[in-house]
């Protein structure tokens, strides 16, 4: 049994009520695994053809929409809301909801919140529909909870690139209710007060202090190593919801005006692969996915960084003031 509910009879019902007669499905990499089992089970209940998507998926910024544009009546994307992005294709997002029960995690957590009375609670796209729960637990365990919200996001969503609804809460500590340390590892650079992560995965409870330090770690050795750098290339992405031409062309006017050379490179997929080939760059400044510098650091040879840690390499920022990249999508860069 699938742990998320992927909701199965809406993508029927929407297919059917458009006629589509080729359907294209798109699934981050964790909810792969379902995939021919939901192609399957499209094509039995109406009189399509299932078109999946073999690429990589990293959030609703990466619809395979112009991909499949002139090959399918529909996309049905799973994992993701939307964006405030045009899509080319009509796209249908689900969810896919966790079916993981937190209450006896939430139970745990309060030992780690008992000195908190104001609390800022947020999750990623799996686990929206758990926070009316959690509200209502801390609530009855004598607890305020707060729940922020932004233009682009969910009411006490974050997501991997946006940490809006989090920004200005007043509030004792953060509750972020998911897996991984990205999201947590962005509420806390952002929010500056402490932050609990509970994976309901795994039922692992964290403070995400220890990690912080050791990113900022890293990310002060990476600022310091590309400070001897020459010769830049600016990566931009050319998925829609990545792509952020006019930013990039800043980034390159801003590093020329240092007497440096830059360059602007276009991607689809940033990988280490895809950068061999520039020899003679000495760092790179991705202004694709924010967490492409981040997580993926340690398997680039050469300096990846962010454009605010270019500002602290260029003496335009203090490290003090250091923070995360984030794509607000109401004010995006574009060409």
């Amino acid at each position: 049994m699938s742990m998320y509910d992927m909701d199965l009879d809406r993508a029927i019902r929407k297919i059917k009520s458009l006629d589509a007669k080729t359907v294209g499905l798109q699934f981050p990499e964790g909810l792969k695994v379902q995939s021919t089992k939901i192609a399957k089970a499209i094509e039995n209940e109406t009189d399509t053809i299932v078109i999946i998507s073999g690429d990589p998926c990293f959030g609703a910024c990466d619809v395979s929409d112009w991909k499949m544009k002139g090959s399918v009546d529909l996309i049905v994307h799973y994992g993701h809301t939307p964006l405030p992005l045009k899509y080319e294709v009509p796209t249908l997002f689900i969810e896919a909801y966790s079916k993981i029960d937190i209450k006896k995690d939430l139970k745990k957590c309060l030992e780690n919140l008992k000195n908190v009375s104001r609390i800022g609670l947020v999750t990623t796209t799996q686990h929206l529909h758990l926070l009316n729960e959690t509200k209502d637990f801390l609530e009855d365990n004598g607890k305020e909870v707060i729940l922020g919200s932004s233009p682009s996001t969910r009411k006490g969503q974050v997501l991997g690139c946006n940490f809006s609804s989090i920004k200005y809460l007043e509030v004792d500590a953060i509750l972020f209710i998911g897996s991984g340390n990205f999201h947590p590892l962005g509420i806390k650079l952002f929010s500056n007060v402490p932050v609990i992560a509970l994976d309901p995965y795994n039922s692992e409870i964290r403070s995400m202090d220890e990690f912080a330090d050791r990113i900022l770690r890293i990310r002060f050795a990476r600022i310091t190593k590309a400070r001897s750098a020459k010769k830049w290339g600016v990566i931009v992405s050319s998925k829609e919801g990545q792509y952020r031409m006019m930013l990039a062309r800043e980034i390159k006017k801003t590093i020329e005006d240092a007497e440096m050379e830059a360059y602007i490179i276009l991607l689809d997929n940033v990988s280490p692969d895809a950068l061999l080939p520039y020899l003679d760059l000495d760092a790179f400044v991705v202004s694709a996915c924010p967490r492409i510098a981040i997580d993926d650091s340690q398997m680039y040879k050469k300096p990846l960084i962010t454009p605010q840690e270019l500002e602290i390499v260029l003496n335009k920022r203090e490290w003090e003031h250091y923070q995360l990249d984030e794509i607000l999508f109401h004010e995006r860069y574009h060409s």
